[in-house]
């Protein structure tokens, strides 16, 4: 990924995860959800934005359609802060990895109490 890219990346996820406690659904309360990455194509058109939250992939999955919803908001947010020519689309996907950790940290867990 371009410099530049990056930069956008990292200045758009991290407009996203401040604007999280902005949009004002209930579903999102109590910090559950954030921005583990994004990433954003070349010509700087598209927005792949990854969510990860505590609660499994059924209250992910919930977070992400929320999240999708409200991508204007974000947009609106974005163009207000970031000078860009034209503001990405915004694809919000689900980020399992926390639940992945949780499910090995378990086994790891449980095979040393077995030792």
């Amino acid at each position: 990924m371009p410099h530049n890219n990056m930069r956008v990346s990292e200045d758009i996820k991290r407009e996203i995860s401040a604007s999280l406690r902005d949009l004002g659904d209930e579903r999102l309360d109590g910090g559950l959800a954030s921005v583990s990455r994004c990433e954003v194509t070349s010509d700087l058109s598209h927005c792949k934005v990854y969510i990860s939250a505590h609660g499994g992939e059924d209250k992910t999955a919930e977070i992400v359609q929320v999240l999708q919803n409200a991508s204007g908001f974000f947009k609106k947010r974005i163009n207000g802060r970031i000078k860009l020519r034209k503001i990405p689309e915004l694809k919000f996907i689900a980020d399992n990895s926390l639940d992945y950790y949780d499910k090995i940290t378990g086994i790891l867990d449980s095979t040393k109490r077995g030792t």
